[in-house]
């Protein structure tokens, strides 16, 4: 059946008509015959085994029984009747119940006729009997286009109740058959069909919906969800190739001064054979002609800061000016600080610019941007305001890009005729999964290993109960002269419950950590910015030991003197977020410490959780571990969930497959970049139609 013919609505395929057309649109999202067909089961029922009476077991499962109905009655019961049927094979005899649909079931039935029944069965009173069975004629049955294996596909409650049943389901998929003669075209070159032993898709769309055995269902699964994956792949490098062959970027042909002096007199430590690598693919990136799109994805701590630095003086090298964007005020002034006093001795001139920044300061920065004077610019969304113009923005950098979104991320390449470099950072390492089909169309570069002289941070879990030991542990640290972390989840601004547990916990905090031996902060939510910034301020310089905090401290305060961590009720956080508070700390010499504080009630997801974070400190294993807890859409954020709208793949568990799709992608592309070949004509061909309707969604990118 051709691509076009399937793309026929589906109220015209017999036995669906207006009514039933309207509840699979609405409830399914059914619209054509093609939806129809990616209407995957989601499990089998195994209809190879013929029970006879006398071999029933007294277990619910489902069985079938070949026999005949001998004797039908109505029984009276305490509401309404029900109707009983006598069925019966050369073995022995069982009972079939119906408790609705009576009259139409005693009108349709035929007495003395074999029958094949199907359902579960009850055992009661030393009779089993079927409530509600699938029925069909023997002779009907063995004609029917049908499998041992019976598929069921998934449904809504309104479906079942206006009478779309899994069995109607089935009817229509195999009339859709019928007039598709199963011949379906192929979407997949031999070459490929060939190499990776697939079934060709007629074969695999027959026995994924009317499976013969296990076998053929097997490899059924494995073909569609390769071509699945490989067309998402495909897409996502297609627009890499086009990214870089159609928007141009200013070629950075020099490594001059500004880098050079920096490496050879100023940078404060050897970078790491990781650090070497990663800002070697940047600047090969900036070199060429093509505009850079790289992620740079680095552990907490693993020194993704200097990188930005010195891609920025890659830029001012070759008389361009460069941005650094990040999420919040806290974080732009932490970073402008840190970067601050390298420029200073470099002679480069930076500014930081946030929503707070006052007039008469804009304006300067405003001027000095145009006339090309300011040479870098540290700031938040600020960054983003039409008033914001550059005289030639060479290198945009992005930090925690997952909290923007994509608007907000292309007005900063509309800031020159010519869009900059694009350099995005983010210390939540993205399990390779995502990474490979949600960001496949950027350059990934990857920050593997932490600094020399950092100790991992121990991590380990406390109950409640142990709560007087923790604190004692604290005053140790505090004697050392550490500081300390206190944690409290907040899980909407608004909560007063958290609000509560907070407070409470504070009062208690200051009950044993009196003044003047002890000064304690506090930062939360609903703080004045003012408020916050003095609080956090006191704590940076020492002036306060322990900080009381809600998890706006999850992103970016650096402060190395910090050695301790408590994250209280960590049973309430996701994984990636315990991951990212636990950064906040070792950012010194010291041995550093997270202990998570939960109560005796945990779920299994929790324990996961806990039992992840003690055992490893390794973010991508984290973030694996999370993935597969929370699933892709929540990963991605809100903005960003409708990305894998899969149909039979799944992105966690069928990993394995995903990593060959994009090996045979980039293969293929690599050969023959246009797919422009006699044998990938059909992938030309698929690509295409999968383009013009939509099947495959436009990636975020």
């Amino acid at each position: 059946m051709n691509t076009n013919h399937l793309q026929t609505p589906i109220d015209y395929l017999k036995g669906v008509g207006p009514n039933r057309a309207d509840l699979l649109r609405k409830e399914l999202g059914i619209h054509t015959y093609q939806d129809l067909i990616n209407l995957f089961p989601n499990r089998y029922i195994d209809r190879t085994r013929y029970y006879k009476v006398n071999q029933l077991q007294r277990n619910s499962t489902e069985v079938q029984v070949i026999g005949t109905i001998t004797n039908l009655k109505e029984v009276a019961q305490k509401r309404g009747k029900r109707l009983v049927a006598t069925f019966q094979d050369d073995t022995g005899q069982i009972e079939l119940v119906w408790f609705r649909g009576q009259k139409w079931i005693r009108e349709s039935i035929k007495l003395n006729k074999q029958y094949v029944i199907f359902g579960k069965t009850n055992w009661y009173n030393g009779t089993f009997s079927m409530p509600h069975p699938e029925m069909e004629l023997l002779e009907d049955h063995e004609k029917s286009l049908r499998s041992a294996m019976q598929a069921v596909y998934p449904s809504t409650e309104k479906l079942s109740n206006k009478g779309i049943t899994n069995r109607v389901v089935h009817k229509i998929m195999q009339q859709l058959f019928i007039e598709a003669k199963s011949n379906f075209s192929e979407t997949i070159s031999v070459q490929l069909l060939s190499e990776l032993k697939l079934i060709s898709k007629s074969e695999a769309l027959f026995n994924i919906h009317f499976p013969k055995n296990q076998v053929l269902l097997a490899q059924a699964q494995y073909r569609l969800k390769f071509e699945e994956l490989f067309y998402i792949q495909l897409q996502l490098i297609i627009k890499n190739l086009i990214h870089k062959s159609k928007i141009k970027g200013f070629p950075f042909t020099k490594v001059g001064d500004n880098f050079n002096t920096f490496f050879k007199e100023y940078l404060p430590f050897d970078l790491t054979n990781a650090q070497k690598r990663v800002i070697k693919e940047i600047r090969q990136d900036l070199g060429s002609n093509a505009q850079m799109n790289r992620l740079l994805q680095g552990d907490v701590g693993s020194g993704k800061t200097i990188v930005a630095l010195m891609s920025m003086f890659i830029a001012l090298d070759n008389g361009f000016q460069a941005c650094l964007m990040a999420p919040t005020a806290i974080l732009s002034a932490q970073h402008y600080h840190g970067l601050q006093e390298y420029c200073n001795q470099l002679n480069i001139s930076i500014k930081i610019l946030v929503s707070s920044t006052n007039t008469s300061e804009r304006r300067k920065i405003h001027e000095s941007l145009e006339n090309g004077s300011l040479d870098i610019l540290i700031g938040t969304h600020a960054l983003l305001e039409d008033k914001v113009k550059f005289k030639n923005l060479g290198l945009a950098i992005i930090d925690e890009q997952h909290k923007f979104g994509v608007a907000q991320r292309s007005k900063l390449w509309k800031k020159n005729t010519t869009p900059p470099h694009i350099l995005i950072m983010t210390a939540t390492p993205i399990p390779r999964t995502l990474a490979m089909s949600v960001y496949g169309d950027l350059d990934m570069s990857i920050i593997d290993e932490l600094p020399p002289g950092r100790k991992p941070v121990k991590t380990v879990h406390r109950f409640d109960s142990n709560r007087l030991k923790v604190f004692r542990f604290i005053k140790d640290e505090i004697q050392k002269g550490r500081q300390i972390y206190i944690v409290y989840p907040l899980i909407q601004e608004s909560s007063t419950l958290d609000y509560k547990d907070l407070m409470d916990g504070y009062e208690s905090i200051v009950r044993d950590f009196s003044q003047p031996e002890y000064q304690v902060s506090i930062v939360h939510g609903k703080m004045k910015p003012e408020a916050k910034d003095y609080e956090m301020q006191r704590f940076v310089e020492g002036k306060t030991q322990i900080m009381v905090a809600t998890t706006v401290i999850e992103v970016g305060v650096n402060v190395p003197n910090a050695s301790v961590m408590i994250i209280e009720s960590a049973e309430r956080f996701g994984l990636s977020q315990l991951h990212q508070l636990r950064g906040r700390v070792g950012r010194g010499a010291d041995q550093s410490y997270c202990i998570l504080m939960t109560s005796h009630k945990l779920s299994n997801d929790s324990k996961v959780r806990l039992e992840t974070m003690t055992r490893t400190n390794d973010g991508f294993e984290i973030a694996e571990v999370d993935l597969k807890l929370r699933g892709p859409g929540d990963i991605m954020g809100t903005q960003q969930s409708g990305v894998l709208n899969l149909k039979i793949a799944d992105i966690i568990k069928d990993r394995d497959i995903l990593q060959h799709a994009r090996f045979y992608a980039q293969r293929i592309l690599k050969q023959d970049p246009n797919l422009s070949s006699s044998e990938n004509k059909v992938l030309l061909d698929t690509y295409k139609q999968l383009s013009k309707y939509k099947n495959i969604w436009n990636y975020i990118g």
